[in-house]
């Protein structure tokens, strides 16, 4: 990890770069509760600009699911790492994924069971996991963590802490494999990735680019981190892409 005093990202960073970026908290601000979530009129834009500067190779990589993504950035359609890279979707529509297994069933009935005695928890159902965000609850914090310990032991789920949630989702992908899938097609194999991300999540996404010979961009203040650069916030992240986005080629 490294120490949280980081520079900021340099201008030509995403110099024959595969760019590779988080939903929320990196393009738009983390609302209450997911849906609750406002896409700037300015992003779809932005990605669009930044695809045509890099070729196309700009992705997203987010927990949230496939189809959340792409009907927020309407009518646009962007490669889409989704469900922590359980879910790949391509540009021409293809989604690969795995079943939903029952075991998921069983722990959402458990998960609306503790939102039941916790007014505010909220849950929410996803292909591929189950999070439980406190942050209109933040009492029910602990009980959601041992919930979700117990849980993933019960069903072999793995357990991921965020801010203010606490997710269970099936084994086998992080966000640094999807990183790692992407960059294995064609387009991205000759060039290095470059990851911005916010949260503990995206930090298999950091290690990822790294180990590949790039590099992660912290969006937020500063902490421990396997990301190289920081920036402040996510006003500071679309700054500083849409400068990128701007210059010539």
């Amino acid at each position: 990890m490294s120490h949280p005093t980081l520079p900021p990202p340099p201008p030509d960073l995403l110099a024959g770069a595969s760019l590779f970026v988080d939903f929320d908290g990196t393009l738009v601000e983390i609302a209450d509760t997911p849906d609750a979530v406002e896409v700037a009129a300015r992003v779809p834009a932005l990605l669009q600009r930044l695809a045509q500067r890099l070729d196309g190779r700009v992705a997203i990589v987010t927990g949230r699911p496939v189809s959340e993504v792409r009907a927020l950035l309407a009518p646009a359609i962007w490669p889409v790492a989704g469900s922590h890279g359980l879910e790949i979707a391509h540009v021409d529509g293809t989604v690969t994924a795995p079943d939903r297994p029952p075991s998921l069933d069983t722990a959402l009935d458990a998960a609306h069971a503790l939102a039941r005695a916790h007014p505010g928890l909220l849950v929410e159902d996803k292909p591929f996991g189950i999070g439980l965000h406190y942050r209109r609850a933040p009492e029910a914090g602990e009980d959601a963590a041992a919930l979700a310990d117990g849980l993933a032991a019960a069903h072999d789920l793995i357990v991921q802490h965020g801010k203010m949630v606490v997710e269970l989702r099936l084994k086998g992908r992080d966000k640094g494999a999807a990183v790692e899938l992407l960059m294995a097609e064609p387009a991205r194999r000759d060039t290095r990735p470059v990851f911005m991300g916010d949260d503990v999540t995206d930090e298999a996404g950091f290690r990822a680019a790294r180990a590949l010979g790039g590099a992660g961009v912290l969006v937020g203040p500063p902490r421990d981190t396997a990301a190289g650069y920081r920036v402040d916030d996510v006003a500071a992240a679309l700054a500083w892409l849409d400068t990128i986005s701007r210059e010539a080629r």
